[in-house]
């Protein structure tokens, strides 16, 4: 392992705090900012705490800190009013700002890679054929699960909540926003799936995780019990 991959989670981890504290300083909503930070407010501690026992690949590490990032930006603008996104429909002729679907797309994207590192570290699924579909399945009942606590929040908050469902008058908007995050999923497995197993397979990092006997189990099981997982 390189002095730069060593370093690469800790940068990562700065570079995150530091959006974060900038993206507090002054938020379009306070508490659409909170709603949709969050995430990162309890998952980056997490992370660190467990990082010990269970070290992530660099390729999920990177993946989540741009994730972090898209939720920063999306928390401190509101996710309808993100400067990029006004641009971006301006110049295309869009009839929204499409932060929120890219938002969406990530949404899938990189929890994909999250949960095949999960699956593929804590169970017999690598190498299984089940191991795409059910990652996809995951994301896609996160993304539902979602929907349904911003239903609750717009049930709660009524016209307060607006800013932080980001519907921009589509009454379509929930089912979008699943199929982006289909879409992200799909294509994240589709695309990352390969060097995603080569990480996996490093040495330094089989070595730092108690599954490892789970995987090296389903290396050398019986071909029965391989057709079994299959």
């Amino acid at each position: 392992m390189t002095a730069v991959r060593r370093r690469l989670p800790v940068l990562l981890a700065c570079a995150v705090v530091a959006a974060l504290a900038l993206s507090a300083w002054s938020p379009r909503d306070r508490t659409t900012w909170f709603l949709e930070t969050v995430w990162v407010l309890v998952g980056l501690p997490l992370i660190v705490l467990a990082w010990r026992r269970f070290p992530l690949t660099d390729l999920l590490c990177c993946l989540l800190a741009v994730h972090a990032l898209v939720l920063i930006v999306g928390g401190h603008y509101t996710y309808a009013q993100v400067p990029l996104g006004d641009w971006v429909r301006d110049t295309f002729g869009l009839d929204r700002n499409p932060y929120d679907r890219f938002g969406h797309l990530m949404q899938g994207f990189v929890p994909a890679v999250l949960v095949r590192e999960l699956l593929s570290r804590t169970s017999p699924l690598r190498g299984s054929r089940w191991l795409a579909p059910l990652t996809v399945c995951a994301c896609l009942a996160f993304s539902a699960v979602f929907e349904m606590l911003e239903w609750a929040a717009a049930v709660i908050g009524g016209q307060a909540a607006d800013a932080f469902l980001a519907t921009q008058g589509d009454v379509w908007d929930t089912q979008w926003d699943m199929f982006c995050a289909l879409i992200g999923a799909t294509v994240s497995v589709l695309v990352l799936s390969r060097p995603h197993d080569r990480q996996l397979d490093r040495p330094a990092l089989t070595a730092s995780y108690g599954a490892g006997a789970s995987i090296s189990a389903l290396r050398t099981s019986t071909p029965g019990t391989r057709r079994r997982l299959r």
